[in-house]
């Protein structure tokens, strides 16, 4: 279908991963998908998708660093990146990741109503105001079904 908006979702965990792209698939977007901080890069280079949720503790590079580094390449900059990750909030990779230019920031065990509330919102911004949301990122957590990472 035309116009579908495309999400790189980036997950090591592949229990998460595929509920994620069987949440996104049913809400109707197309869905990438990349398990390490270096393939999400390279697969967001390659196909430019519209928004990548990106998690944090990744086995290679860590969140904040691939976001740095799609952030500091001018044909992905302009993607908005949410961080979603079950480290503390005040920790200093999610302080990184906030620095490095995600737009939000969700905690597991993770409500898909707060993803949904987020992609919405990110997928309607329009380009120099994605530039604003990147600045002052959104951090929540809401009640509603949840995604759990048990690792």
């Amino acid at each position: 279908m035309a116009g579908k908006k495309k999400i790189l979702i980036v997950e090591d965990n592949s229990d998460i991963r595929k509920l994620m792209v069987f949440f996104l698939e049913r809400m109707g977007y197309d869905v990438l998908e990349a398990a390490t901080g270096l393939a999400a890069i390279e697969r967001a280079r390659a196909t430019l998708p519209d928004l990548i949720t990106m998690d944090l503790g990744l086995p290679d590079i860590t969140g904040d660093k691939a976001t740095a580094r799609l952030k500091a390449d001018p044909s992905t900059k302009h993607i908005p990146v949410i961080a979603i990750t079950a480290y503390y909030k005040e920790t200093p990779l999610v302080e990184s990741a906030v620095a490095a230019g995600v737009c939000e920031v969700l905690y597991k065990p993770m409500p898909l109503r707060s993803l949904d509330d987020a992609l919405r919102r990110l997928l309607t911004v329009q380009p120099n105001e994605s530039a604003s949301a990147a600045r002052n990122p959104t951090i929540f957590s809401n009640d509603g079904p949840r995604l759990t990472d048990h690792t």
